[in-house]
Order: structure tokens, then C-alpha cells, then sequence
């Protein structure tokens, strides 16, 4: 998050409003997530140190407030961008979210914050299709999990596979609703763009969203260090102004991102950058 607010500082980024993420709502993560799952996590935040969840994610006595405020940075910029505040927002937050299924917190993961970005704008705006386009070089299985039955969310993914939760063959379709395109170890930009072009943009355009939500997970960088994707920041500006492109042409520019992945810091910073230089050229 260090490395995120100092490239956010630089004087490109001098007209950007920036605001402190609130604190969510109950109700909100409930939206995805039963009321038994919410106060498991609750329970199990120590009061000192770590305690381990599972054997990839650990919380600390700062976790619960840190994931409270990741769902409340997405109710937030949920409701400015449907309301017309703003054209598009994008929130840097952490815990991510998209491998936190229905009722298990996992991957770093304990709530789904694109999921419940995606219910609260059915919930409280009416949308009435959401579009959540996932590009983290891991694939999103909670967020399959909790819409996999669902016609009225698309999700879309690009990533690498096999690789870790195993999930996100092209053939896991759930209602027809689920779009995967999974690369290989090695791939890079030409590949990337290609899987988009073909197997994403035009279920995109024929889906029509209300909203466009992004899973914007940037350790498919080829420097990232826990996958072997081969991207390049100006891939991450690229899909960005791919997936604009599609809110303007069906729902009046709508965009919510969220961070997701990303762990070389230099990587992640200048990915980051790209990203939103692209969203604030909107």
C-alpha cells in the first residue's frame, strides 16, 4: 500500500481525488457472504499477533478494520459512479478479495470485495447486469463460486493455469454466465491480448452491463514473483482502456476497480500507475 501511495503522490496523478476508504457495513458483506462466515472471521482475529486462517492466509488484530474498509472503499466508489459523482473509481485496498468463496476466506482473501461491490449496486442502484472482468494471474474462484448460477453478473478472467486454486478451465461455464480464458506459463502480451480480444470483449459487448467492475490484480507482471505470466504495465493500460471502451458504449462510462494481486513493488507500482492514468483519461 506504501508503494501504491507514494506512485499516486507523483505530480501526474495532481488532479486525482482521493479519498479514505470508510468503513463497511455488515450488511454489505453479508450481500455475499452468510452472517455465520462474517462472524467466523470476526472470531478469529487475534488480539495480538497473527493467527492463521488457512495455510495461506494470516490476520492480525489490524485485519478485521482492514477488510471492513476494502468493502466500504467499494460500496463507496459504487455509489459515485452510479450516482454520476464521478465517471470511474479505483480502490487500493488490501486484504483483496476475489478468491474468498461463498463461506471460506482463503489466498490472502476473506471477503469477496468485487462481489460485494457487484451486490450493492444490484441492491441499492438497480443494476441490473453487472460485468466483473478479473485479470489477476490467479483466477477468481470465489467470485465464480458466489455468481456461478447467477445470468444477471458476468464474470470474465484471464490467468494462468495450472496454478494456484486450480480453478478456471474454459469449460467452467456455470449459467453460461462465466467467461474463462486461461494462459500458459510463458505467455505475454500477445497472447494476453488475444484471449481478451476473442474470448472477452465480445461477450462483453453482448452482455451490455450496467457496470463494469475490475478485478485489477497486476501480478501477471513479468516481474511478479509467484507466477509466470509475462506482462508489461502498458498491457494493464491497454485492457483498461479496452474495458472503458465497453462502459461507454453501455452504461454511460461506469467503472469500478479494485485491487487485487500484485507482489514485486516496483511492478506493482508502475502497473498501478498505468491503470489509473488510463481511468482518469476517461
Amino acid at each position: 500500500m506504501r508503494v501504491v501511495d507514494r506512485i499516486l503522490e507523483h505530480e501526474r496523478f495532481q488532479t486525482l481525488e482521493r479519498d479514505v476508504a470508510p468503513m463497511g457495513e455488515i450488511e454489505a458483506v453479508e450481500l455475499a457472504h452468510p452472517a455465520r462466515h462474517v462472524e467466523m472471521i470476526r472470531k478469529n482475529m487475534p488480539m495480538e499477533g497473527l493467527a492463521r486462517l488457512d495455510a495461506d492466509t494470516t490476520v492480525s488484530a489490524g485485519s478485521w478494520e482492514a477488510a471492513l474498509r476494502a468493502v466500504g472503499a467499494g460500496c463507496q466508489a459504487v455509489d459515485e459512479v452510479m450516482e454520476g459523482k464521478v465517471k470511474n473509481a479505483f480502490c487500493a485496498i488490501r486484504p483483496p478479495g476475489h478468491h474468498a468463496e461463498h463461506e471460506r476466506a482463503m489466498g490472502f482473501c476473506l471477503f469477496n470485495n468485487i462481489a460485494i461491490a457487484a451486490r450493492h449496486a444490484q441492491k441499492r442502484h438497480g443494476a441490473e447486469r453487472v460485468a466483473i472482468i478479473d485479470f489477476d494471474v490467479h483466477h477468481g474462484n470465489g467470485t465464480q463460486d458466489i455468481f456461478w448460477d447467477d445470468p444477471s453478473v458476468m464474470y470474465c478472467s484471464t490467468h494462468q493455469m495450472p496454478l494456484f486454486p486450480g480453478t478456471g478451465a474454459a469449460n467452467e461455464t456455470g449459467a453460461g454466465n462465466i467467461v474463462n480464458a486461461p494462459l500458459m506459463a510463458g505467455d505475454g502480451s500477445a497472447q494476453f491480448q488475444e484471449a481478451v480480444e476473442v474470448m472477452l470483449l465480445p461477450r462483453l459487448t453482448d452482455f451490455r452491463p450496467d457496470l463494469v467492475l475490475i478485478s485489477a490484480g497486476f501480478d501477471a507482471h513479468k516481474r511478479d514473483p509467484l507466477a509466470n505470466i509475462n506482462l508489461l504495465e502498458d498491457d494493464f493500460a491497454w485492457i483498461t482502456a479496452k474495458l472503458m471502451d465497453i462502459a461507454d458504449q453501455s452504461c454511460g462510462g461506469r467503472v469500478v476497480s479494485m485491487l487485487e494481486g500484485g507482489y514485486d513493488l516496483e511492478g506493482l507500482a508502475r502497473s498501478v500507475a498505468a491503470h489509473v492514468m488510463t481511468l482518469m483519461d476517461a
